[in-house]
C-alpha cells in the first residue's frame, strides 16, 4: 500500500512543516529514494540537521542558505549510512564546526546472526552502503540530546540498516528509512535484517507518535495505521514465501519473480533482496532451510512441520 503523496516539493528550499521542524528536499530522485533525501532542520537559533544526505554541492549551499541571521548549525544527526544519508555530514561539520551524531560506524549495530553471514557466506549486499561514515559523537539507544530550543531521544531501531536511528521529538518521530509512506524499506542482508525490521516496528508502534517524518517522501499522518500495514505486510510476504518453497526448492531470485508479479524488471533485484532477508528470518524460526552453503542463488525449503501428536 502506497499512501498518497501529492506533489513532489520543490528541490532545495526549506519548507516548515510545523513543530519546529523545516524539510529541504535533496536532488538525488531515484527509484529507490522517490523524491530524493528529506533533510530536517529543528529549531530556531542554534539549528540541529538531521541526514545531510549526499555529497552534493548544490544540497550543501541549500541547507547553509536555510540559515536566516543570527542562525548556526549545532548538531548533525544521521539516522543511518547511506549514501543517500550521511556523506554530506563530514562536509557540513567541517563548514559549521557542528558534531556529527549517529549510532556509529557504517558496520555498527548488526546482529550477530547478519555478523556471522557478513564473515563467512558470500550473499553479496552492500548496497549504497557508506563505508568512510564515522561519527564524532556515538549514541546508544534512549540518548537524549538537547539543544536550543528542542530536544531528541534516539532510538536504535535497525533492520533497513544495522545503525539505524529514529529521533523523537515530542509527539513527532524522524523515522528514516524505518517507515514510510510511499513505499516499504529495502531489507537487504547484511546490512538489513528482518527480525530486527519487524522488532524496530513493533516498537516504533509503542511510541505513538502522532506524525512521522520519513528519509523519503510525504509526512505519515497516520503512524498507527501504516506500522500495522507494514508488519501485516512483512506477514504476508513470508506466508506467500512459504505457499511458493511448498511447489519446491527455489532460490530467492527465482522466489521474487514468482511473487513480486507487479514489480517493474529494474525493482526485481532489489525484491530479491527482500525475499533473501525473509529466508534467513524463516531459517531463524525454524520454517525454512537452505540446500547447501549459504549465498544469495542458495536454494532453499521449507521444514515440515512435525506431527500435531509428536
Amino acid at each position: 500500500m502506497r499512501l498518497e503523496q501529492g506533489a513532489a516539493p520543490p528541490v532545495g528550499i526549506a519548507q516548515p512543516l510545523g513543530r519546529d521542524v523545516r524539510r529541504i528536499l535533496a536532488p538525488n530522485p531515484s527509484p529507490m529514494t522517490f523524491w530524493g533525501t528529506n533533510t530536517y532542520l529543528l529549531g530556531h537559533r542554534q539549528i540541529a540537521v538531521v541526514d545531510p544526505g549526499p555529497d552534493s554541492d548544490a544540497h550543501l549551499a541549500a541547507i547553509l542558505d536555510a540559515l536566516a541571521p543570527g542562525q548556526s548549525i549545532s548538531h548533525i544527526f544521521v539516522t543511518h549510512a547511506h549514501l543517500d544519508h550521511s556523506p554530506l555530514a563530514t562536509r557540513l561539520g567541517q563548514e559549521t564546526g557542528a558534531p556529527v551524531l549517529a549510532f556509529g560506524a557504517a558496520r555498527a549495530g548488526r546482529s550477530p546472526v547478519m555478523e556471522e553471514i557478513a564473515q563467512s557466506a558470500p550473499i553479496g549486499g552492500g548496497e549504497g552502503v557508506d563505508t568512510a561514515f564515522a561519527p564524532d559523537i556515538n549514541l546508544r539507544d534512549q540518548d537524549c540530546v538537547e539543544g536550543d530550543g528542542w530536544s531528541v531521544i534516539a532510538l536504535w531501531t535497525p533492520g533497513h540498516f544495522g545503525n539505524h536511528l529514529c529521533f523523537e521529538l515530542g509527539d513527532t518521530v524522524l523515522s528514516g528509512d524505518l517507515v514510510m509512506g510511499w513505499a516499504s524499506s529495502l531489507v537487504s542482508p547484511p546490512d538489513g535484517d528482518l527480525t530486527q525490521f519487524m522488532a524496530s516496528c513493533a516498537r516504533l508502534q509503542q511510541r505513538a507518535a502522532k506524525v512521522l517524518f520519513p528519509g523519503h517522501g510525504a509526512p505519515v499522518t497516520d503512524p498507527a495505521a501504516r506500522l500495522d500495514w507494514l508488519l501485516a505486510h512483512r506477514r504476508m510476504r513470508e506466508a506467500e514465501i512459504l505457499s511458493t518453497l511448498a511447489d519446491g526448492p527455489q532460490t530467492a531470485a527465482a522466489l521474487a519473480a514468482r511473487i513480486y508479479t507487479d514489480t517493474p524488471a529494474a525493482l526485481l533485484p532489489a525484491a530479491s533482496r527482500n525475499v533473501l532477508a525473509h529466508l534467513i528470518d524463516l531459517t531463524g524460526k525454524s520454517l525454512a532451510r537452505p540446500l547447501g552453503a549459504l549465498d544469495a542463488d542458495t536454494l532453499f525449503e521449507p521444514v515440515a512441520s512435525p506431527p500435531a501428536n509428536s
